[in-house]
């Protein structure tokens, strides 16, 4: 607990970061206001994660319905998409987590005042707050957290902004789904969607300015885009939009492949931070492109200052800001926690999932690693041949003389449950020779970790079914 007695602590957002930092501020002892001037709760349960996965996993139902790999003893169907009860399913958990999860313990902590309105820094210890409910409050703090999060990014595209284009929030707000959607951006958020709705009827182009995933391992985005166009998703790559137009509703697009025609456009192109009505130039608090800078304490360049989440420039993944908010709390309390980023998860809900943590090949040989990879393909992994599904496969990349794992990017169709273990894994400095040893459960996804490691040593076609 902090030696420090009765902190004011100002909390500007109310998201994952926002929440984590509060909650563990108060936890040792502060006093907590939070300022929100929206909804509640941040983008995760709101407008990104939760709905999101609600809708792609509704899309993969569609999909398996319509076909799976046992089409020849299971009879197929096309599904009748009807996306007004898909849509009031989703929003109706949405409520029921927002309310558990946010709003309830908000509105009961006794440690904790809520306050809905605009905050902006009078200077290093007051804000300005101009309520919503109309009139301004001026507050004093002792420290201030900042976990206002990001917004959808519109690119400079000339024509855009006059035309009803969706962002990720818009799409997953749909009543109904279009006939022919193009999507710009080839990052998760562009592809989780553009997939999903593929999956519920919907005729998809994905325009890549470069290509799919271009910051992850190049064998990544070949892998994902091969699983597109399976399923009849076109992708464009190297491909932009000069400009964009919207009569008799619908989109027009100008670009090098030609001119393209949807009903619906959505633009996933990034997020930019919620950062400019906050007066962060005035007080000092430095910033890039819009993203608020942080030590690895948390703090801002001016003391006393604070911040995690999207509006930093951390990695923009919720268990990322939950994690920085939660150690600003105890930061902020007298305390001293650092984030380690050294073996941070990301991953992809496409079908398959993608997933990575650690250090990519490339990554490993810039940094000066002598390194050794391994990719094994799904045929390789029972649960994968069980599943009648082998497209996709496992990479490890290692430091050469020891053995030490650096990273793992995996293609699966369960890839999200098999990275943690990777991850624990990479914190406790395993060599593939180690990981290769460990007891694995047979006929789970997480055993092609153990084939692949054993790969450094062995022919895994060789060895028996469940061999050691």
């Amino acid at each position: 607990m902090s030696d420090e007695k009765n902190l004011h602590i100002a909390v500007i957002g109310s998201g994952g970061a926002a929440m984590a930092a509060a909650l563990k501020a108060a936890e040792r002892g502060a006093r907590i206001t939070l300022i929100e001037r929206g909804t509640l709760g941040g983008t995760c349960v709101n407008i990104g994660c939760v709905p999101s996965k609600i809708l792609i996993r509704a899309a993969h139902i569609a999909h398996l319905r319509r076909e799976s790999p046992f089409d020849e003893g299971l009879s197929a169907h096309t599904p009748l998409v009807d996306r007004g009860p898909l849509l009031r399913q989703q929003q109706a958990r949405v409520e029921e987590l927002r309310d558990a999860k946010y709003e309830r313990i908000l509105h009961t902590h006794p440690a904790v005042t809520v306050l809905h309105g605009v905050a902006r820094f009078a200077d290093a210890h007051h804000l300005t707050i101009a309520l919503n409910d109309g009139g301004e409050q001026t507050l004093h703090f002792d420290r201030a957290f900042i976990g206002t999060g990001a917004r959808p990014a519109e690119p400079p595209v000339p024509g855009l902004a006059n035309t009803p284009y969706l962002t990720s929030t818009g799409a997953l707000s749909l009543a109904s789904v279009p006939e022919r959607l193009i999507v710009i951006g080839a990052g998760f958020v562009a592809l989780e969607l553009a997939q999903a709705f593929a999956r519920l009827g919907s005729q998809v182009t994905v325009l890549a300015r470069s290509r799919l995933l271009s910051s992850e391992d190049p064998s990544i985005g070949e892998a994902v885009e091969a699983a597109f166009r399976r399923e009849g998703i076109e992708v464009l790559k190297e491909t932009q939009a000069s400009r964009v137009d919207y009569t008799h509703d619908e989109f027009a697009l100008e670009t090098n492949a030609g001119t393209l025609h949807a009903d619906q456009l959505l633009v996933a192109t990034g997020r930019t931070p919620n950062t400019e009505a906050l007066n962060l130039e005035g007080i000092g608090v430095e910033t890039a492109c819009g993203a608020i800078l942080v030590d690895e304490h948390l703090q801002t360049t001016v003391p006393g200052i604070y911040a995690a989440g999207d509006c930093t420039d951390q990695p923009e993944f919720v268990y990322v800001a939950a994690a920085g908010g939660s150690r600003a709390g105890i930061n902020m309390t007298g305390g001293e926690a650092t984030l380690d980023l050294s073996a941070m998860p990301g991953v992809m809900f496409t079908d398959p999932q993608v997933a990575t943590v650690g250090l990519t090949e490339a990554e490993a040989l810039k940094l000066g690693f002598n390194v050794e990879t391994r990719t094994l393909g799904l045929e390789n992994v029972p649960r994968a041949l069980v599943n009648f599904d082998t497209h996709g496969f496992i990479k490890m990349v290692a430091e050469r003389d020891s053995g030490r794992l650096l990273g793992v990017q995996a293609v699966a169709g369960e890839a999200g449950e098999l990275i943690q273990t990777a991850v624990m894994a990479l914190r406790a400095g395993m060599t593939v020779q180690a990981i290769g040893d460990e007891l694995f459960p047979y006929l789970t996804m997480v055993e092609g970790l153990k084939l692949c490691a054993q790969t450094f040593t062995k022919d895994v076609k060789q060895l028996s079914c469940c061999a050691g």
